[in-house]
């Protein structure tokens, strides 16, 4: 019989049991299944699992890492479990966000309303003027910007869900979410089936579908569509083979593309073919060296003008990162207000604004007590989380703030929920959040689940694969 201590903490909202440590009425099943096996069975099973990934070459990769670049992606088999009730008010919040920043992108890029309307403060959209200067006025399919946005949500110690981060770029980690639960059908099948969670399998269909909806006015009769992505060397590359594979289009790097007469074409060995819609995972300032880095080896030379003729879509815009940088993320509940005329179903985290000189010397008197991010950076990298952070670290942030204000923002360190994992023959609680992924054609839609990341080194707060961090399987129960 397996032993998992039920023991809850006063600090954090812990996802499995409740106050007296008897599990939440959504783990019962799961719960009662641990119980009946016994240590040697779960070991054999994370074993499996880990094969399972090794065997599929379910990777990432991770950058200034003396022992190696190349990781599989650690998996725990306790899964993040959302009841119907409150997987509604995620499902339309994450919709209700998605739909604002969509408005956003297409006010900045053309009329600036929301600037004028003195709701968004134009400064902060200095760092995009070279984009907007690029592809101002540009009419996009549908007027949609976001194809696939990845909404990361948190739970706080009182239960209550907030919205952490807005990914709208090229979030990653689309492919682990099915993964993650094919290995659990495959391994830990006897615990799935007892409950009745939502499928995921229809909406990479209607991802599909979403894709196509994007055709350029200009398409050809059968559009063509192709996953641009850096190679092989890339952090994400698992993910973009995964999603070309499943929605049935060709994965090609920038030499199998090329522009004649502002089209765009794919060399295959039966000549050359039209291209009409571009799923990129390269960032906009290696698109196009003759409109952006000169020095990028990673772009196709001449898309841009394909682009803005309307001859070949590029999915997610150009632009995109103007609605999630960390600076304009505290301004999303005012957009949902300007745009929608609505009340945020999803709060945002509390967010200092370090280029107010206020806001600058209220948090760095407290340093040790925030949260600090550079706006433009991801993955956990240049981050500070002040209540475990060294002096030297907190020093070597004072002055990156005191030098570069603009280019970051506080907000005080939140007490993630806790779910337990399974890790090195012992169960422990970790911090987990949950990365929503939303996708737009005609329609949006949000995959039921997402992507559950847990802080597997005890008692960190960073989820990120990079950082130590690993996945879990995410259900929805039906109603």
């Amino acid at each position: 019989m397996v032993a998992i201590n039920s023991s809850v903490s006063s600090t954090y909202y812990e996802e499995m049991f409740q106050k007296d440590g008897s599990p939440r009425l959504h783990y019962e099943r799961w719960y009662n299944v641990l119980l009946n096996s016994n240590q040697d069975h779960i070991r054999k099973k994370q074993e499996a699992a880990r094969q399972h990934f090794l065997n599929h070459g379910i990777t990432f990769t991770v950058y200034q890492d003396d022992l190696g670049t190349e990781r599989t992606m650690p998996f725990d088999f306790i899964p993040f479990i959302l009841p119907p009730q409150e997987w509604r008010l995620i499902h339309a919040g994450v919709k209700q966000r998605v739909r604002a920043l969509n408005h956003f992108l297409e006010d900045i890029y053309k009329q600036q309303n929301i600037v004028k309307d003195g709701i968004v403060p134009g400064a902060f959209l200095a760092p995009y003027i070279k984009t907007f200067s690029a592809i101002r006025d540009i009419d996009i399919p549908l007027n949609n910007h976001i194809f696939l946005a990845g909404i990361d949500v948190i739970r706080d110690d009182s239960g209550e869900y907030y919205v952490l981060e807005d990914n709208l770029r090229n979030p990653s980690g689309l492919s682990y979410v099915y993964q993650n639960r094919a290995v659990t059908k495959k391994v830990y099948g006897e615990f799935l089936r007892q409950q009745p969670v939502k499928d995921l399998e229809m909406h990479l269909h209607l991802l599909r579908e979403s894709l196509y909806a994007h055709a350029p006015k200009h398409a050809s009769n059968d559009p063509c569509a192709v996953l641009l992505t850096p190679g092989a060397y890339n952090s994400a590359y698992y993910d973009h083979v995964f999603i070309a594979q499943q929605l049935g289009i060709d994965l090609v790097e920038n030499q199998d593309l090329l522009c004649r007469d502002d089209k765009v074409y794919m060399k295959t060995i039966f000549g050359l073919q039209r291209v009409d819609i571009i799923y990129r995972r390269i960032d906009d300032d290696y698109l196009d060296p003759t409109v952006f880095r000169k020095e990028s080896l990673l772009g196709v030379p001449g898309v841009i003008e394909a682009y803005k003729k309307g001859n070949v879509s590029i999915l997610n815009p150009i632009g995109n990162g103007a609605a999630d940088d960390k600076a304009l993320y505290a301004y999303v509940p005012e957009m949902i207000r300007y745009y929608l005329n609505e009340e945020p179903l999803l709060k945002n985290v509390p967010t200092f604004l370090l280029s107010d000189e206020e806001q600058k010397e209220m948090v760095l008197q407290r340093l040790d007590r925030y949260v600090v991010k550079n706006v433009a950076a991801s993955g956990g990298y240049d981050m500070l989380i002040g209540p475990h952070a060294e002096e030297s670290q907190l020093n070597a942030f004072r002055e990156k703030i005191q030098q570069f204000p603009e280019q970051y923002i506080a907000q005080p360190t939140m007490s993630l929920s806790r779910l337990h994992a399974y890790q090195n023959d012992r169960f422990y609680p970790c911090h987990v959040d949950l990365r929503i992924f939303a996708f737009a054609g005609n329609d949006i839609n949000i995959i039921p689940g997402g992507l559950s990341r847990v802080a597997l080194r005890e008692g960190s707060l960073i989820v990120n694969s990079s950082q130590g961090g690993g996945g879990k399987d995410t259900w929805v129960i039906h109603e």
